[in-house]
């Protein structure tokens, strides 16, 4: 089992992976998501934005994503705290669909793929409870990984 998982040592019990000895590379991850938002929170769009009571739906949601890749080794517990070099949150809106995209890169040892999930994880929780006083039924859908560099295994989607 540890062949394959990780985080899973020899003994079947967890760890965190030791990367001391791995050399740094560019290190890039591309996440993406999707929020399903009803007619009644389309119909409040002015020009790609919902401004709510809370403020402004999607640049609320951005700085959200930006804010919690920057925090993935708190939230995660077996994540490397990793000072990243850029990450950048965007999101376009395509019929009752909000479409999220995030982009997580640095100069390190490990790879940043759960950084640009996290951020956009929080950027769909975030457009959520800025629009649940208007309706419950915004689904999040789709939170994947759509490309991965740097490491021992490149991934693209």
């Amino acid at each position: 089992m540890s062949d394959q998982l990780s985080h899973i040592n020899s003994d079947g019990h967890i760890h965190m992976v030791d990367v001391g000895k791995k050399s740094s590379t560019f290190r890039l991850a591309v996440a993406e998501g999707i929020v399903y938002l009803p007619n009644e929170i389309i119909r409040l769009l002015d020009n790609q934005e919902l401004h709510l009571a809370k403020g402004p739906v999607f640049q609320t949601a951005i700085l959200a994503g930006i804010m919690a890749a920057k925090k993935t080794g708190e939230l995660i517990p077996l994540c490397h705290p990793l000072g990243l070099d850029h990450v950048h949150v965007s999101i376009s809106l395509t019929g009752n669909e909000a479409y999220i995209r995030s982009e997580a890169s640095l100069e390190g040892k490990t790879g940043v793929e759960m950084e640009a999930l996290t951020a956009v994880s929080i950027a769909a929780l975030t457009v959520y409870d800025m629009c649940k006083a208007v309706s419950h039924d915004i689904e999040i859908r789709s939170i994947r990984l759509i490309q991965k560099s740097g490491g021992k295994h490149e991934f693209t989607r």
